[in-house]
């Protein structure tokens, strides 16, 4: 399905969902139908099905494997041969992920549809985050670790998407973080008002090519919307705990900012500037007294419980 298709009509997508699991045998079988035939010319699958579309057949002959046996075909395409060794459709990014666990990122292929489809998913997850919003504010659940909850327009969120901008590669598809791709691409459609998906940093801030210009403006508009998020999360654990050594290293240059109402000369993106002059209104003493005590009580032992989210009453 097309990914905008669904734009955040939490009815139906609910019921999409409640569709996909329902048929999942059946519509699992399709997608593997449809990936065999795009794929089946592909140098790698060539080895193992010989051109055919079987199923059982792909059961039989493909293994699984992890991702240091496909490896060796992204870099090829990363140094220039052509998509069709593992796609049939043109590779046109190699989206760099954040890090695995042993802290090396990897190159995971892109092609242009697939922005569709994690809209798709995307819009999945929300209505079902949406429903469920109000139970979790009722109940004062604590911040969120994996996503974020918004809480159906009683306040904002904030996902530090840690982006760094695409590198050219010489040779292949151009490098990129899975944000900035999604950034990047054509703008989505806002999500409605009382959606969960409501962030504070201003566009500026997450669009910025300086991860670390980035990351500074977003966590000065999250301290200076302090009483007004509800939920604080990362799409990934690493992202929330960089974030955190982020604050660890700066909180007194926030602090700085937030006293005397001027933004840190360090910050030099043009966008950055204007954007984060406009929320730096006027000094505000009392903030910046909240920050440095918060941070510099000695332990950060639950140092976000000392930020504290707006709790629902």
């Amino acid at each position: 399905m097309d990914g905008k298709e669904l734009e955040y009509k939490g009815e139906a997508a609910l019921q999409e969902l409640e569709m996909l699991t329902m048929n999942a045998k059946e519509v699992q079988e399709k997608i593997l139908t449809e990936i065999l035939e795009r794929n089946k010319t592909t140098e790698y699958l060539s080895k193992y099905m010989k051109g055919s579309t079987d199923i059982s057949l792909f059961k039989r002959n493909v293994p699984v494997v992890t991702y240091d046996v496909i490896q060796p075909y992204i870099l090829r395409i990363a140094n220039g041969e052509d998509s069709s060794i593992i796609s049939g459709h043109p590779i046109t990014e190699l989206i760099r992920s954040s890090g695995t666990s042993s802290g090396d990122p990897r190159l995971m292929p892109s092609i242009e549809e697939d922005l569709d489809r994690r809209t798709y998913l995307y819009n999945l997850i929300m209505p079902i985050m949406n429903k469920y919003a109000h139970e979790a504010g009722k109940f004062g659940t604590p911040w969120a670790v994996s996503q974020v909850y918004a809480g159906a327009g009683r306040g904002q969120g904030d996902v530090p998407p840690l982006r760094e901008g695409g590198v050219a590669d010489p040779l292949g598809p151009p490098r990129a973080l899975g944000p900035h791709q999604l950034l990047q691409e054509p703008p989505l459609p806002p999500p409605p008002p009382r959606s969960l998906q409501r962030l504070h940093e201003p566009d500026a801030a997450i669009l910025c090519a300086d991860s670390r210009q980035s990351m500074y403006c977003q966590l000065l508009a999250g301290v200076l919307h302090r009483r007004r998020v509800l939920r604080l999360g990362a799409v990934f654990a690493s992202a929330l705990l960089r974030s955190l050594g982020f604050l660890h290293r700066h909180w007194p240059d926030l602090a700085g900012d937030v006293r005397t109402g001027s933004l840190n000369p360090s910050i030099t993106d043009p966008a950055c500037r204007a954007a984060m002059g406009a929320l730096l209104r006027a000094p505000n003493p009392s903030l910046a007294g909240e920050i440095e005590e918060i941070c510099g009580a000695g332990s950060w032992r639950g140092i976000l419980g000392g930020f504290g989210p707006t709790r629902s009453t």
